[in-house]
């Protein structure tokens, strides 16, 4: 099978973990969907824990290049007061993660298109594009019932969008990897 139209080198990148990740994303999905407050918290927490680390870090090397000047110092304690109010108080922490969410929710619409774009006329192509219309309609409802909502929303959401992504890449990896053994030779 001969495709034209489609750069070799985007075909060779989707390899044989891009079926894995894929099948690894349908998992963690599907847990999302089932235990949403579960993954609220959970991402919450994660989130928390990541500020707080990189708080730390930021904090070790302020205090090795330059521990006197006060300025240097505003964004480690930033990165450090955050972390600790989204351990402290993690429900305000699923409510402000919410918030990013829908904002991660439109930006990922957008990589999905792009990357849809760049494997056009592959099967598979319009699983991302779908990925894509997914990502801004959970977007939208997401600020209509934000904060409210947010303790259920944010699991319920950051389940669906990893289980169309883990379907998008299995979609088009299984695609791709028939092209890719169809034009061995």
């Amino acid at each position: 099978m001969n495709t034209p139209f489609i750069d070799k080198k985007v075909i060779e990148k989707f390899g044989p973990y891009t079926l894995f990740i894929g099948f690894l994303l349908i998992v963690l999905g599907t847990v999302g969907i089932l235990l949403p407050a579960v993954m609220s918290l959970s991402t919450a927490f994660f989130v928390g824990w990541l500020l707080l680390v990189g708080g730390l870090l930021w904090a070790v090397h302020t205090f090795k290049h330059s521990p006197t000047h006060v300025m240097d110092w505003l964004k480690p304690v930033l990165l450090l007061i955050t972390g600790s109010l989204m351990l402290f108080y993690p429900i305000g922490g699923v409510e402000v993660v919410g918030l990013l969410l829908a904002v991660y929710l439109l930006l990922d619409a957008l990589g999905s298109f792009t990357l849809a774009q760049s494997v056009h006329p592959a099967k598979g192509w319009g699983w991302m594009v779908f990925n894509g219309v997914i990502s801004i309609v959970l977007a939208a409802l997401f600020l209509l019932g934000w904060p409210v909502t947010s303790l259920w929303l944010v699991g319920l959401y950051v389940g669906i969008n990893l289980l169309f992504d883990g379907m998008a890449l299995v979609a088009i990896g299984w695609s791709l990897r028939k092209i890719n053994t169809s034009n061995s030779p």
